[in-house]
Formats: structure tokens, C-alpha cells, sequence
């Protein structure tokens, strides 16, 4: 009995020594070995050595307290794991965090001397590990500044411009092995700045230029983000992109080995619920349809070239093969400093993801934004975006999307051909059929008018009507002489009909002789030097009595 109160004591107080150590922090007579760990003080975070899969691998990290599986979230030795049992973590005499592999020396440090007074590590209720300068309290390195494949709420993404230096997220190899992996996120020098992923040298996935408040690449993005983004740039480029903290205790940020972006936040202390992941979508892809190809977000997704262009290898898009891109079906024509408006145009695409490679410009409405790239040349495509305002396009258009929801309205330059060539040959075709419908309805009236003319006349002509004979001695001018249709104007135009139809009138009506006239055409009308018409040319036709329809006769009348 008393043996095992003895060892029940001991347990008491190695564990009070642990935790005194975990609230002490690691100091130079104070390492970390392994089996032990450093916990924050608001008991969510944990720093200490964990194996993989179980492996002889020992790595440094820091995790999530309390949540099985483990979910690492920092790992220091990433690319040199250690595997003697002594291993420990320690603060050396001058003043720097390094891990040491037993015998083997150094595994891991923090970087040169940080301070001559001594200095401690503490973990942060954040998850930052730091180190601090014993006598001044000035922090001397951090983890937040040596960031692995995770942010944490308050950690930060850089891009320094004038240095070269980046701040990024480094995806692990595979599930189990922390070493670099193919995947980097990082933010872009572009004004504004986007998100992008690289897969080795090549671009994998783009979130679109910042808008004050969004991503342009994410529609939904106030809908799906838990944690708010803090977003500041200056205008060389330069700047930081700082995860926020939300509504959760625990939530994170990650880019997993297979280069996907994921958000996730642990709800209700059951499980982690994942509230965004990108891409999701195969237009999520960088440039997957190609220069001047559009990626519409549809089911199933396709691949369409912009309005103006065609797909550059027809064969490699039937097969589904759509990297080639689109070129243009009519080249544009621009002179340096001209206007541009005689043979360019522009034509706006909504629901757009901005394309990559864009170009910030300083013009305050979007008026003056489509005059800038109307008289440049170079200019392909602009869009006035809100939060963001004037953005052009000097390059071929990369990875662009098309939701079916959001996303920005792009203005894309065309040759006018493009446009006005459909309006024209819609407008030829009209007149065309216009013109055809009215001279079917003219010979068809014309021809109902003739049929009852000679209706009437067969029906009003007696038996024993008279042949008459018309002629004139005059010598009279034609009207259809094109040389004297000059000399009329409309007024002498309209006695002249007048003239004519009292003639008709009086051969039809009051002539003591029945006269019809049977061939009244312009040529037919002959005008004296007063300009009065004279008819002429009655034609010759055989006479038969109106009740019949047929007859065998010798009547004739006509001119003679």
C-alpha cells in the first residue's frame, strides 16, 4: 500500500512539473524534449514533437489542443526531421530557438542571434509561436513570419516589392510527410492584388482582383468566409493580406497536397465543418479554356471563345481539349492616338471573373475608363469594377469565367465588322424581303385591276357598237421622254393626270360613241407644246356582247 502511494505521489508531481513547464515557456535551462509540451494559456493551442503516421520521423509543431485526429497547423523542421530520442528544443546562449538532434547537431533554428540578455518562447493564445527578448520584451522572431501550408486567425500573408521577400503557405508533400510540397499560395503584386496558387511554375488557381471587401473571383465569398480578410496595399504593389478572426474558437486556413484551398472552423466541439474550398469547380482551373477563352460555370461546364473569336485548333476542342484558346476572327485596325470609334467597338460580357493580367488605372468613372482604352491601342478590354474601379486589359485574356450568378461586366474591343456586320446583312435581308413582299402585292393588285377593267369592258360594249377610229395631227411629246421629265414639275404633273382622267371619263361616259380605252400606259400619253395630254394608242381587240363568254366575230375596235 504504501508503494503505490509513493507512486502516486510521483505521478502528482511530475505532472505539476509539467505543467509548470508548460506555463514557463522554453528558456535556455528550460528545453522542450520530447514527450513534452507547451500549451497557450487560453488552452488552445499546443506546442511539442509529433511522428507522422506513426513514423521514427520527429517533427516540431503546433496543433490543436484537445481534438483528435491531430491537426497540425506549424511545423518548424519541415525538411529535417530528427530521430534520436535527446532531441530537444531550446533557446542557445545566443538568444535564438533552435532544435537539437541529440549527437547530430543542430536540426532547426531561428535564425542568427537574436539578443545578448537571453531571451524565452512562448506560444501565444493565437498559435504564434515567439520568441521574446528577456530584458526589453520585444518580440525577436516569430512563427506568424515563417508561415507552413496553414493560417491561423491574425496571421499574414506579405509581398514587399522593393525587396522580393514573400510571406506565403507552403502545402505539405502528402497527408503524412510536412516537407514542401508542389502547391504555393501567395498574393500577387498586381494592383489590387489577387490570391493565387502555383503548382511548381505554373498557375493553379486564381481568386481574382480585391474589391475593398471580396475577392472578384468568388461571388459568394461573404456568404461562405467565416473569418473577415484585412487587405492592405500600397501603390507599388507592396502589401499584406491578414486572416481575420471570426465567430469560431478554432478555425483555420489551409492549402492541402493536392493544392486545395480550403477554410474550415470546428462547430460545436464535434467536428470540422468546411466552409469554403477552392477550386471547386473545373473552371476554378487556371486558364483552362485557354487565351480568349471563356469558361462558362454551367453543368456540365464548357469552354466557349469570346464573341468575335474562334477556336484556335478546331480539332483539340472537339476533342475537349481547350488550352489552345480562342484568336480573333477579325483583326483589329487602330491608329496610335485616333478615336478608334470608326472601326472599334466594345462589347460587354457579364457575370465575368476579371481576367488575368490586368492593369490598374486611375480614371473615375467608367466613362473615361472606355475613352483611355478606345484611343490606346494596346488596349483590349476594360471593366469599371465596384471597389476597385478602372481595370484594362494589354494582354490576351487568361482563365475569365462566366457564373451564373455575380461576377463583373467585361468590355472587350472588336473590330466593328463583328457587331454592325450581323446588324447590315439583318437589315439587307429585311429590305430585301420588304421589297419582294410589296412587288408580289403590286402585280397581284395590278393584275385584279386589269382582269376587272376588261370585265367591265366586255360586259358594256352592245352588239352593234360602232368602230371608232382616234387620231391626232398634232405632233405632241411623249411623256416618257426622259430628256423632258425635267421640265415638269409637280403641279404641271398633276394637271396633266387630271387631263388624262377627264379624257378616260369622257370616252367611258359622255361620247356618243362607246370607246375604251384597252392599252393606257405613260408611253401612251402625248403632251402638246401647253403641256396638255393628248391619249393615244387605243389597241385592237374583237368585240363580243357582254352576256357571252365566247364568240366567233369580226368586230374589231381600235386605233386606225
Amino acid at each position: 500500500m504504501g508503494k503505490k502511494r509513493i507512486v502516486f505521489f510521483a505521478y502528482l508531481l511530475l505532472s505539476t512539473i509539467f505543467i509548470s513547464f508548460s506555463s514557463a515557456g522554453i528558456t535556455e535551462g528550460s528545453p522542450l524534449s520530447i514527450g513534452q509540451t507547451l500549451s497557450s494559456s487560453n488552452g488552445v493551442y499546443e506546442l511539442g514533437f509529433f511522428s507522422p503516421n506513426n513514423s521514427q520521423n520527429q517533427y516540431v509543431g503546433i496543433w490543436f489542443k484537445g481534438i483528435i485526429p491531430r491537426v497540425v497547423v506549424w511545423v518548424a523542421n519541415r525538411e529535417n526531421p530528427v530521430r534520436d530520442s535527446t532531441a530537444n528544443l531550446a533557446i542557445s546562449s545566443n538568444g535564438s530557438l533552435q532544435l537539437f538532434n541529440g549527437k547530430h547537431g543542430v536540426a532547426w533554428s531561428s535564425g542568427e542571434a537574436l539578443a545578448s540578455n537571453g531571451s524565452r518562447a512562448e506560444l501565444s493564445d493565437t498559435g504564434n509561436l515567439i520568441v521574446i527578448d528577456n530584458f526589453s520584451g520585444r518580440t525577436l522572431w516569430q512563427s506568424f513570419d515563417h508561415l507552413g501550408d496553414t493560417m491561423l486567425p491574425f496571421s499574414t500573408l506579405k509581398y514587399n516589392l522593393a525587396t522580393g521577400e514573400k510571406q506565403v503557405l507552403r502545402s505539405w508533400k502528402s497527408y503524412t510527410d510536412p516537407s514542401l510540397g508542389d502547391f504555393v499560395l501567395q498574393i500577387t503584386p498586381q494592383v489590387p492584388t489577387q490570391v493565387l496558387v502555383m503548382r511548381g511554375s505554373t498557375p493553379y488557381y486564381r481568386s481574382g482582383p480585391w474589391a475593398k471587401t471580396r475577392f472578384t473571383g468568388i461571388p459568394l465569398m461573404d456568404d461562405t468566409f467565416t473569418g473577415p480578410i484585412s487587405l492592405q496595399q500600397d501603390t507599388n504593389g507592396s502589401g499584406s493580406l491578414t486572416y481575420l478572426n471570426g465567430n469560431f474558437k478554432r478555425q483555420r486556413t489551409m492549402l492541402t497536397s493536392k493544392g486545395s484551398l480550403q477554410e474550415l472552423s470546428w462547430h460545436n466541439g464535434t467536428d470540422w465543418v468546411l466552409n469554403f474550398v477552392a477550386p471547386a469547380h473545373s473552371c476554378d482551373h487556371y486558364g483552362v479554356c485557354g487565351p480568349f477563352g471563356l469558361c462558362v460555370k454551367s453543368v456540365p461546364p464548357k469552354c466557349k471563345c469570346f464573341k468575335g473569336f474562334v477556336a484556335k485548333v478546331i480539332e483539340e476542342w472537339k476533342r475537349g481539349n481547350w488550352t489552345g484558346g480562342c484568336v480573333r476572327r477579325t483583326e483589329l485596325y487602330c491608329q496610335e492616338n485616333s478615336t478608334g470609334k470608326d472601326v472599334n467597338v466594345f462589347h460587354p460580357v457579364a457575370r465575368i471573373k476579371p481576367p488575368d493580367f490586368y492593369e490598374f488605372a486611375s480614371f473615375v468613372n467608367v466613362e473615361e475608363c472606355q475613352k483611355s482604352c478606345l484611343h490606346n491601342c494596346s488596349c483590349l478590354a476594360f471593366a469599371y469594377i465596384n471597389g476597385i474601379g478602372c481595370l484594362m486589359w494589354n494582354q490576351d485574356l487568361m482563365d475569365a469565367v462566366q457564373f451564373s450568378a455575380g461576377g463583373e461586366l467585361l468590355s472587350i474591343r472588336l473590330a466593328r465588322s463583328e457587331l454592325g456586320g450581323n446588324k447590315r446583312k439583318k437589315t439587307i435581308t429585311a429590305s430585301i424581303v420588304s421589297l419582294s413582299l410589296f412587288v408580289i402585292i403590286a402585280s397581284a393588285a395590278f393584275g385584279f385591276w386589269r382582269y376587272r377593267v376588261k370585265h367591265n369592258v366586255s360586259a358594256n360594249i352592245t352588239k352593234d357598237a360602232s368602230q371608232v377610229a382616234c387620231r391626232n395631227d398634232l405632233k405632241p411629246q411623249d411623256v416618257s421622254d426622259s430628256r423632258k421629265r425635267l421640265e415638269i414639275d409637280w403641279p404641271k404633273r398633276f394637271d396633266i393626270i387630271q387631263g388624262i382622267a377627264r379624257g378616260i371619263h369622257y370616252l367611258h361616259r359622255d361620247s356618243h360613241l362607246k370607246v375604251i380605252h384597252r392599252d393606257l400606259k405613260v408611253s401612251n400619253i402625248l403632251l402638246d407644246e401647253k403641256m396638255n395630254p393628248k391619249i393615244s394608242d387605243f389597241g385592237l381587240a374583237r368585240m363580243y356582247q357582254g352576256t357571252e363568254y365566247q364568240d366567233n366575230t369580226r368586230r374589231v375596235v381600235g386605233t386606225l
